[in-house]
């Protein structure tokens, strides 16, 4: 009957099933300290071993459940309602040994209805309105009284001829009247209190988690959008790849041609000029067929496994081969772990580069850029600082989210793949204006320690 209700995912139902081991613990706490206070505090004569047999009961059950949560098998939403079922169980049998529905705590069937609408869908909380209305109705009639502590008045067979027994029994009577009001009273802000408690606690926990969750959908949905327009940008590089070939090459020969027209002793300068040309040409080349080479590797296949100062220098070597003239300073923590690895690869290496060009245009020549590293086992954090103007606005606003047109850095595409590719590999990227001026990107990535090796082997 209960098949054709949907399933959540699995990691919500496996959350759940955890907060009601808490839930379930805190529930025989409050069991334990209610039969103890009644017991021995108050002195009530109840069936206190059929009480314990039931608090012992419900101790096995949750061991059952924290076993269940070590278990790699699939825990259900009809699991969920079986296990809420059980303590809707215990709860009625302790309110049969201690008075049935006369009992001041028999709110306590409210928690299980409560926890039921909130965790499982809506079909489960009609089933559990079900169930608990008809165990409450059921106790109506079926039950162990109380101990008879509500006091009579005395009738008129035990009214004596003198006064002063009479008054004496009418004294007895409002003393314990008194008492017993004030144990009801006790019972209902006893239950009051607990029930304020475990409700707000356990709403304020639930709500952080969806928060949680809100916010990761929200990440995975900007993801998401994040990678089609890398996809679009995609098709739209390998389109311009393949038609700037035929250019290029018309280009080089035609250089070529006019090299071997004018003569570098006649034209030295109209020479310069042409071999400046043949190295841009050679640049585009070489970009071409490293992108025609990289297209569809994973990870693995586009990199290799090599420490990370080696990767910082070899980072920098190849930028200084474009940007020999920018200067930089570049900057190590000196309490750096020893050793630390990462995986080179060639699109974190091309946005390392890009991140440094940016900030070479931005910054003055005699300034220079600002590269600083600092890492530990795990992590290591990068920034690169430029002394120029600082980001605009709807770079800091829109960087990572969409290319943005900006008249002093171009298009923006590239910032945007670096986002992308920082993503990707699992790092984060942020932007912000330094207080003693220019602009600085922090770039944290993953290192390659021993746990993640034996991750990726596992995944493979």
């Amino acid at each position: 009957m209960l098949s054709h209700i949907s399933p959540k995912s699995q990691v919500s139902v496996l959350q759940n099933l955890k907060w009601l081991f808490i839930l379930r613990n805190l529930m025989i706490f409050g069991e334990v300290m209610l039969i103890i206070l009644a017991v021995y505090g108050l002195g009530l004569h109840l069936p206190e071993r059929e009480l314990w047999l039931v608090v012992l009961s419900t101790c096995a059950a949750n061991v059952y459940t924290s076993m269940r949560l070590e278990a790699n098998d699939v825990v259900t939403e009809l699991e969920i309602f079986s296990q809420i079922s059980i303590d809707v169980f215990a709860i009625a049998v302790l309110l049969y040994l201690t008075g049935g529905a006369a009992n001041p705590i028999t709110w306590v069937f409210l928690l299980p209805l409560i926890i039921t609408a909130i965790m499982l869908p809506q079909a489960y909380a009609w089933y559990m309105v079900i169930l608990t209305t008809s165990l409450y109705t059921m106790l109506i009639a079926f039950n162990i009284p109380l101990p008879s502590i509500e006091p009579h008045m005395p009738g008129p067979d035990m009214i004596d001829t003198q006064l002063e027994n009479y008054q004496m029994l009418q004294h007895t009577h409002a003393m314990n009247d008194k008492s017993y009001f004030s144990l009801h009273m006790f019972g209902m802000w006893f239950g009051f209190v607990f029930s304020a408690g475990l409700v707000a606690f356990f709403v304020v926990e639930l709500a952080r988690t969806l928060r949680d969750q809100e916010r990761s959908l929200a990440e995975a949905r900007e993801n998401s959008l994040r990678d089609e327009r890398v996809v679009a940008l995609g098709t739209l590089a390998a389109s311009a790849a393949h038609d700037m070939g035929t250019p290029l090459g018309t280009i080089a020969i035609i250089s070529h041609e006019l090299e071997q027209e004018y003569p570098n002793h006649r034209y030295p300068d109209l020479n310069d000029k042409m071999m400046i040309i043949q190295q841009q040409i050679n640049r585009c080349k070489d970009a071409l067929s490293v992108m025609s080479a990289s297209a569809g590797e994973m990870r693995a296949e586009s990199g290799s496994v090599i420490p990370l100062t080696n990767y910082l220098d070899d980072v920098i070597k190849q930028w200084r081969t474009h940007e020999s003239r920018s200067k930089i300073n570049f900057i190590i923590d000196r309490d750096v772990v020893q050793g630390a690895k990462i995986v080179a690869e060639r699109t974190l290496t091309h946005s390392l580069i890009n991140v440094l060009n940016n900030a070479a245009e931005a910054s003055p020549i005699e300034r220079g850029v600002e590269f600083y590293a600092s890492w530990d086992l795990d992590f290591v954090t990068l920034k690169i600082r430029d002394f120029g103007a600082g980001f605009p606005p709807e770079i800091v606003q829109f960087a990572g989210k969409q290319p943005v047109v900006s008249k002093k850095r171009g298009l923006g595409v590239g910032l945007f793949l670096t986002y992308s590719t920082i993503n990707r590999l699992g790092g984060k990227i942020n932007l912000y204006n330094s207080d003693s001026g220019g602009a600085i990107v922090e770039i944290t990535l993953l290192l390659l320690n021993k746990e993640t090796t034996h991750d990726d082997n596992r995944n493979r």
